[in-house]
């Protein structure tokens, strides 16, 4: 398509906004609730959903990204897959209420039984979510379906404090966690104004099944990989430990979340359309990957350096526990930015067996790591998990651009840019705010090493290593877009 760029960033664009105002609301709650509540509160509600969120992982099925994927899809597949997710959904709301006795025995914590119950009525709710949100990024709707995100993460947010603030302890992250689902299908369902029909046989699903099944299969895998640690720590160490650690790791996480969550979807999309044209391709990939990299690794330095800072101003004085987990865990941000687009790179290219296979490999390698760690406590396991990454990262990406129109050396080069750029900004942001910053309270220092290094790094990128035209394009592209005509999926106006 001729508009495929424009297209492709205003899409990104509006996931973009979406995705920052859930970055502020999700840092706003974490400040707030780590005021609020106290460390087993959270390892109280990350034992529960470090086994749930695996169940978590079957609710679309995969459904959503195949009904997405689809060239055409009739009203009578999308109400068969809408069923399809509702059994679903029972099935696993049913499984969690039969799992809450194994939990509480598992972890010794009788609080957990109704914790777990509560956390089931999930379960249907994103159920019954996930077709309504397929149909309305079909429609290229990308605004409305940012601003009911938004709104979503804003009422959660509004529960949760009120809660906290009537202590609520512990349940306050339970009503907060229902609170995002409930708002999220009202809006849905009141803007696309679809209702199913009921399910018919043969109408032609079983090819989005499959595909819907690959990737859950793969989901499974990288879950387990990514979170066994949690349970690990929550068993053997206490909710105390896990509330540290899963504080550590979920701020540590939460800017790259985000920025992959916003660039990732929508750069897969545009790949998917360009695998017949191997030029375009390779400079669309490597784009965005300049970007994602451009921005992952000064976070990654910042939060080495600065970690301490970090934790004291957004979580308080008594999580300081957290700030070597904190920074051992920073060298896995770095790692992800490096590798996590590469997985759009095999899908895009319908490379879906390789992926599933280097997801085997991870897994056992990772999992290794937290066994290794687990003796040592939380420190032990964010070592050992950050230095298997580490280790990993080569062989990922040989792997992952074997016979493709990426070459190693291609990453190399636009990896080095913002490095080079990151070091030289984390070096200087660090001088000046140890000989400037030392008589300031943490809040202004840490702006004093954020404004700092966030200039220097700008600069540096932009102008020493030639990257301006890169972003000037990209501007560019925004400013075209805003003039492009939305159309439908069919490519009718609306």
């Amino acid at each position: 398509m001729k508009d495929l760029k424009q297209r492709t960033i205003r899409s990104g664009l509006a996931k973009l906004c979406s995705q920052t105002a859930d970055f502020v609301l999700r840092i706003a709650s974490l400040v707030i609730m780590a005021r609020l509540l106290e460390p087993k509160d959270f390892g109280l509600i990350a034992m529960v959903t470090a086994v749930t969120g695996f169940y978590g992982l079957f609710t679309s099925a995969g459904l959503s990204a195949a009904t997405i994927q689809a060239p055409t899809v009739s009203n009578e597949q999308l109400s068969t897959l809408f069923w399809i997710n509702i059994a679903v959904g029972t099935v696993l709301a049913f499984l969690c209420v039969l799992t809450a006795p194994l939990i509480v025995r598992f972890y010794h914590e009788p609080r957990l039984f109704w914790v777990t119950v509560a956390v089931a009525i999930g379960f249907i709710i994103n159920a019954a979510t996930v077709q309504h949100s397929a149909l309305l990024q079909r429609q290229l709707r990308y605004v409305t379906l940012a601003v009911i995100e938004t709104l979503s993460q804003l009422v959660s947010f509004t529960v949760g404090t009120v809660m906290a603030l009537k202590g609520f302890g512990y349940w306050t992250l339970v009503g907060s966690a229902i609170a995002t689902p409930a708002c999220f299908i009202i809006c849905l369902w009141t803007v696309t104004q679809w209702t199913p029909d009921l399910p018919r046989r043969n109408v032609r699903i079983g090819a989005m099944l499959r595909f819907g099944g690959t990737l859950t299969l793969n989901s499974v895998v990288v879950y387990i990989a990514y979170n066994l640690e949690k349970v690990l720590l929550g068993r053997f160490w206490g909710a105390n430990v896990l509330g540290i650690y899963g504080r550590a790791y979920q701020l540590i996480n939460v800017p790259t979340d985000n920025l992959n969550s916003a660039v990732g979807g929508v750069t897969f999309s545009a790949l998917s359309r360009l695998q017949n044209d191997p030029a375009r391709f390779k400079s669309y990939f490597l784009k965005a990957y300049a970007l994602v990299n451009s921005l992952t690794l000064p976070i990654t330095l910042f939060s080495t350096l600065f970690g301490d800072l970090v934790i004291s101003v957004c979580l308080g004085p008594k999580w300081m526990e957290a700030v070597p987990i904190f920074r051992l865990l920073a060298p896995t941000v770095m790692v992800f930015g490096i590798i996590n687009p590469l997985g759009w790179l095999l899908l895009a290219l319908g490379l879906y067996g390789r992926s599933f296979q280097i997801a085997l490999v991870i897994a056992p390698l990772v999992i290794t790591a937290y066994l290794i760690g687990l003796p040592y406590g939380p420190t032990g396991v964010a070592l050992a998990y950050s230095s298997a990454l580490v280790l990993w990262l080569v062989p990922h990406i040989l792997w992952c651009t074997y016979r493709t129109v990426i070459f190693p050396r291609d990453l190399l080069w636009t990896l080095s840019k913002p490095l080079v750029s990151a070091l030289v900004a984390a070096a200087f942001a660090f001088l000046i705010q140890r000989y400037i910053g030392e008589s300031l309270s943490p809040l202004p220092r840490l702006l004093l090493a954020a404004v700092t290094m966030g200039i220097t790094y700008i600069l540096m990128l932009l102008f020493v290593m030639g990257q301006n035209a890169l972003y000037l394009d990209i501007l560019n592209g925004i400013r075209s877009s805003s003039r492009l005509e939305v159309t439908d999926a069919e490519g009718r106006s609306v």
